[in-house]
């Protein structure tokens, strides 16, 4: 099937060059449209259309489409505003999008793909959001404002393709995106995400699907979106291999003289499994009030004037409501492995589940930012309530034992988004009722953009201060051997401050920060919550650096981060990544080539392990404790960019076998994925 697929990317490619490289009798000066409708001539360069030669042949004429054009938009969750986003067609690096460590390797993760993973970056974890038991499926599972729309004249169509290994271990993902428009306010589409994970380990393959339909109004007086969202996820649990000689010292490992390859290496678990589904349905909608004012009109133009809408207060609601369920079922006959057993304590077999369900609404109003030359910038206020419903099991494992939480928080943003100097953010709300009482959270961010000498330099700075309850399931939580009702927990004070330098033509990126936790709440050594009463501070830095001399980069990123406290949040001292490629542009400039290989490595350190009845990354046990890191992961690639379509083919992990492995695990327990060969293909269509 490899073979097959890779012939026909092979024919498709030389029958695309053929295609570009034949001289059309009818078209003697080799013009086309590029991907975006712009006529351009033989070398890709744009040509204005009244300078071609009229051909008085009208046989000839080829009646052209309408050229497209489109943009795509982001939605902030709580209200609503936008952030327009240029489309998607990056030649460089797609070899790495379907990565589970992440583009540039930041995550630690269980092998497989999509598997439940976490970020060694402190400064890139999230708060878990709805329930901590998606915030590992992060490489799949989306929020509202981390989803694309799409705006266009065209109907716009992605499909992408990813597989690498046989049937038997394999993985495979299919990705499709479809977007069309009404008229220019009224567009609709689909997303759809399937993922498959055979596993080069046993007992790990995973089983995701996405389905999230859309549609959204962008009128100048009312804006609207909408958008539901369901995922399925399926991942078997394996525990990890029983012991890491099987990697790090074969030999010490071998039964008999056997030699182990990945897929018969012995696991804690062969017969565990979690579930979790989540669904919510997303709404934003803005009422615009506002005035009418003429354009400005050339001196000699006899056209009627034309006019603009212009937008001074608005209203704003937004509705998310999710619902969400967890569910950890194992026939596997384990002994001691488990410290507790809170219900039926002679069955071995494990059958937990949760459930969770959620409705949030905001209203605003707002002072929109522009309307006259003092009006500098978009004020703000809003209040919401959210109501959350939880379901847990009770020791009788019979009844459910069920949860109620009201949060009313009011609060404001203050926002300059228009121009080219300065912008700034800054929101702040309060907590009034309920379990927000006595919850705060104030955060802003400012950019300021000048010129200097010849090129465009960026400072920006970021600041927020919270005070916030933890998770519901960081407070309660029931299971066969897992059980908390930490009712009195504290509440989480951060602080957080970080800097951010950018120089556009040198390629040069540098970010610092600094965060001070009181009261952090972990999974400790047992793999149940605990709050450090201390002062926690983390300090980070990045650099990104990257160099080109002629067709040859070389693109790099150093992370540094400290914490004040290692046996309490462990954190690798170095992460980087560096990616040495040829990028250039062939057959006449119409294929664009990117041939290289790429390393990550971050230092030893005792990573969290993971824990799969509650899906949960957590500090290593006393009496299990492991270094990982310190080991070079390098992939080495080619990625092709033609007209609309991109493609890949990548060896993962090429340095497998060729130096030594002591530490090649992006998790205790859980080795990486042997050598492995990825391809990808993914086709934009605008019609």
């Amino acid at each position: 099937m490899r073979r097959i697929l890779l012939t026909y990317i092979l024919l498709f490619i030389v029958g695309q060059l053929a295609t570009q490289a034949q001289v059309d009798p009818n078209n003697p000066y080799g013009t086309r449209k590029d991907e975006f409708g712009n006529i351009v001539d033989r070398n890709g360069n744009p040509i204005d259309p009244a300078m071609l030669p009229q051909n008085p042949d009208s046989s000839n004429v080829e009646i052209q489409g309408l050229a497209p054009t489109l943009y795509m938009w982001r939605i902030s969750e709580n209200l609503g505003n936008v952030t327009r986003l240029p489309a998607d067609t990056a030649h460089i690096n797609f070899q790495n999008t379907n990565l589970t460590e992440g583009m540039t390797g930041h995550y630690n993760y269980l092998a497989n793909l999509g598997a439940p993973r976490q970020s060694r970056i402190f400064f890139d974890r999230n708060n878990p959001e709805p329930t901590i038991f998606l915030e590992p499926y992060s490489f799949f599972f989306f929020r509202p404002d981390q989803f694309n729309f799409t705006n266009s004249n065209v109907p716009y169509t992605n499909l992408t393709y990813y597989k690498a290994g046989n049937k038997v271990n394999g993985e495979e993902r299919f990705k499709a995106y479809f977007s069309v428009n009404v008229n220019k306010q009224l567009a609709f589409g689909f997303n759809i995400d399937y993922l498959y994970g055979r596993g080069y380990y046993n007992n790990s393959s995973t089983s995701y699907f996405n389905a999230a339909p859309f549609i959204s109004y962008m009128g100048d007086r009312y804006e609207g979106t909408l958008m539901y969202n369901y995922n399925y996820l399926k991942a078997n649990q394996n525990g990890g291999i029983t012991d890491d000689n099987y990697i790090k010292d074969p030999d010490a490992a071998a039964d008999g003289g056997r030699n182990y390859e990945s897929t018969t290496m012995p696991t804690v678990m062969s017969l565990a499994t979690s579930r979790t589904t989540d669904s919510y349905v997303f709404l934003a909608q803005k009422y615009k009030l506002g005035f009418h004012r003429d354009l400005p009109q050339a001196e000699n133009d006899t056209m009627p004037a034309k006019t603009e809408f212009v937008p001074v207060t608005s209203f704003i609601h937004t509705m998310n409501v999710e619902w969400s369920k967890y569910k950890f079922t194992s026939e596997d006959q384990l002994k001691d492995y488990y410290q507790h057993t809170y219900i039926k304590p002679g069955d071995l077999n494990i059958d937990d589940s949760t459930a969770y369900i959620g409705v949030k609404n905001t209203l605003g109003i707002s002072l929109l930012e522009g309307f006259n030359k003092y009006a500098k910038a978009g004020l703000t206020a809003y209040i919401s309530h959210k109501l959350s419903k939880y379901e847990l099991m009770d020791k009788d494992s019979v009844s459910k034992d069920k949860y109620t939480e009201n949060e009313v928080f009011v609060g404001g943003e203050l926002a300059k988004r228009q121009g080219k100097v300065l912008h700034y953010h800054a929101t702040g709300e309060v907590g009034l009722l309920g379990k927000a009482i006595g919850q705060f959270n104030v955060k802003g961010d400012l950019d300021l953009n000048f010129r200097l000498w010849k090129d465009t330099v960026s400072l920006i700075a970021r600041a927020y201060v919270s005070n916030t309850l933890p998770s519901f399931y960081m407070r309660h939580y029931h299971s066969k051997h897992f059980y908390w009702d930490n009712d009195h927990m504290d509440k989480e004070f951060r602080t957080r401050i970080e800097g951010e330098l950018n120089i556009e033509n040198w390629q040069t990126n540098l970010k610092a920060g600094v965060e001070n936790i009181k009261n952090y709440t972990y999974f400790n050594r047992n793999a149940v919550p605990e709050q450090y009463g201390g002062n926690l501070q983390i300090l980070s830095a990045t650099l990104s650096q990257n160099f080109r001399a002629g067709i040859f980069h070389l693109d790099n990123e150093v992370t540094w981060q400290k914490s004040s406290n290692s046996s309490v949040l462990p954190l690798p001292d170095f992460s980087l990544y560096h990616n040495l490629y040829i990028d250039a542009k062939l057959a006449k400039k119409v294929l664009t080539v990117q041939l290289g290989a790429d390393v990550r490595y971050f230092t030893k350190y005792h990573a969290p392990a993971y824990m799969p009845a509650t899906g949960q990354f957590y500090l290593q046990p006393e009496n299990d404790q492991v270094e990982i890191g310190g080991y070079p992961i390098v992939n080495v690639y080619a990625n092709l960019h033609l007209k609309r379509t991109r493609i890949y083919v990548m060896m993962y992990h090429v340095n497998d076998g060729m130096i030594s492995r002591p530490n090649s695990f992006y998790a205790p327990h859980y080795p990486i994925n042997p050598r492995l060969l990825k391809i990808g293909v993914s086709w934009n269509f605008y019609d």
